[in-house]
């Protein structure tokens, strides 16, 4: 068997696994390992393994994931984002779909502070979805919000995906970070936008709110402090060059556990829990990376990557629609791979063809991120509907998936912004400069 043809095999075998619930780390570093053996010899496909699993496991640079998770878990324990959910309510409780767009607003800044769009999804379904079913909000609607509204948290800054997309390219991660603030910014006025509308043409599938006083506006200010100080002091000191990344997570966590303290909200019960969450999602998200680092070194060997750039390359095809091309990759493999995952295992083979036909690499980040986001919210796999139905445990999936359908447009919508427009994107990473 030849070199390209393993290639293809292994691809193969790793898309029909994965349906068989075998942890995606795990399944990506064993057919690397086989796959390298095949080629190479079994002592250095063994060799390769090790030496990948140390450099994952103890790079520097990744170390930044964990302390930004820590952030994010401290975070949801002590309350902010509730206190977050309070303030958007009292200001616009009372718009046509208020409480979700409310909800919209709570996701946009806890995302700010979290990096991940599971623990963005699961905080804010714990947090809002009792308050909007109390109001008499239809549960596709508010369960659709919830899921959407979490997949923010992959592309406002921190983000974990920029963090791992950063590191393969050598990209700067704090122009990833800033990349992503106005296609965020801009993703979460489509999504209210479309809520506004829903909720207009549907009043009967979310009632208003009462309208909030002037004082009780003022008064809930307070919970946006906390959220407001973390912001400035972790995407601040990046803009400006004061620290790293990774001295920005370790920052920003010990920013958050001091607010945390000095505001007595969170016990020693909570912290454990944070601490135990962190240690969770960490090695998880360490584990694909690691798995898939195996995996590409095996895809290496077989020359796919080359050849598919080659052959790109040498096609003559025009450079948009080449790009739609891999954009329908991206579109058709988030929805049965995790986001992570998906992104390791293709960045190797799509980056050299984008960088070739002349496209900004810190572009094509944010356009993998938005593309990736409508995968966690579309079936079959659609990992945010999961997390969002594991806490609403008496709301069937299908409903979910229907409340998701006019917020997908809407994000399918956001993609067709960004690709004539890059400078959307791309203006703060060039006034970093």
């Amino acid at each position: 068997m030849s070199p390209t043809l393993a290639g293809i095999v292994g691809l193969v075998l790793l898309f029909v696994l994965i349906f068989s619930k075998m942890p995606v780390g795990f399944l990506m570093a064993l057919l690397g390992v086989v796959g390298f053996a095949y080629l190479v010899t079994v002592d250095a496909a063994l060799n390769l393994m090790a030496k990948d699993l140390f450099d994952v496991f103890g790079s520097y640079s990744l170390t930044v994931i964990p302390l930004f998770i820590l952030m994010g878990q401290i975070a949801f324990h002590s309350g902010i984002s509730s206190r977050l959910f309070k303030v958007a309510y009292t200001f616009i409780g009372h718009w046509p779909g208020g409480m979700a767009v409310a909800t919209l607003g709570a996701c946009t800044g806890f995302s700010a502070i979290c990096g991940s769009t599971n623990a963005t999804a699961a905080t804010m379904a714990a947090v809002t979805l009792p308050e909007m079913k109390k109001y008499g909000y239809r549960d596709s609607l508010a369960t659709g919000v919830v899921a959407a509204g979490g997949s923010i948290g992959i592309l406002i800054p921190p983000s974990v995906i920029f963090i791992v997309y950063g590191i393969m390219t050598e990209q700067s991660i704090g122009k990833l970070f800033m990349a992503g603030i106005v296609p965020g910014i801009l993703l979460t006025g489509l999504f209210i936008l479309t809520v506004v509308i829903w909720a207009t043409l549907k009043p009967e599938i979310a009632p208003r709110g009462p309208r909030a006083t002037v004082k009780e506006k003022l008064a809930s200010l307070s919970g946006l402090i906390e959220t407001l100080i973390l912001v400035v002091l972790v995407m601040g000191g990046l803009f400006f060059g004061i620290f790293t990344p990774t001295e920005a997570g370790a920052i920003g966590a010990m920013g958050t556990l001091i607010i945390a303290v000095a505001r007595r909200n969170i016990d020693w019960k909570g912290f454990v829990q944070a601490l135990f969450e962190t240690t969770r999602i960490s090695c998880m998200v360490l584990v694909i990376v690691a798995g898939a680092t195996i995996f590409g070194h095996f895809l290496a060997i077989t020359r796919i990557p080359f050849d598919v750039a080659g052959w790109v390359t040498g096609s003559n095809l025009p450079s948009y629609l080449v790009m739609a091309l891999i954009i329908g990759v991206y579109l058709i493999g988030g929805c049965f791979i995790d986001a992570l995952a998906f992104i390791m295992l293709t960045v190797p083979i799509f980056y050299p063809v984008v960088v070739s036909m002349g496209y900004d690499p810190i572009w094509f980040g944010v356009i993998i991120v938005l593309v990736t986001q409508i995968g966690v919210i579309t079936p079959p796999v659609g990992v945010n509907v999961y997390v969002v139905s594991g806490v609403a445990r008496t709301v069937p999936l299908e409903v979910i998936f229907k409340g998701v359908i006019p917020l997908l447009i809407a994000l399918v919508v956001g993609v067709l912004i960004m690709i004539p427009f890059p400078r959307i994107a791309l203006l703060l990473p060039q006034l970093m400069h």
